[in-house]
């Protein structure tokens, strides 16, 4: 199979394709058992890019939100 270099170079788009049919072929059976475990190793490697994609967008999006709320209560004002 491939590295965890390689691996980590994957975009989003193109680990999901890859989950997606790594699926298909486990669900279409008519592999044999090294076949499927391998598979299902892949699947687990390629979960784990999509999930490390997912976690950085989220943290992405915290952060941008966090900056906002911060920016519309804006400095702090004194009381008269």
């Amino acid at each position: 199979m491939t590295t965890k270099a390689a691996d980590e170079a994957l975009g989003y788009e193109q680990a999901r394709d890859e989950l997606i049919e790594v699926v298909r072929r486990l669900e279409a059976g008519g592999t044999s058992l090294e076949e499927s475990l391998a598979l299902w190793e892949r699947g687990e490697e390629l979960a784990k890019v999509c999930r490390r994609w997912l976690d950085g967008a989220r943290a992405r999006l915290d952060a941008a939100l966090a900056e906002e709320e911060a920016a519309e209560e804006g400095p702090d004002q004194p009381e008269e």
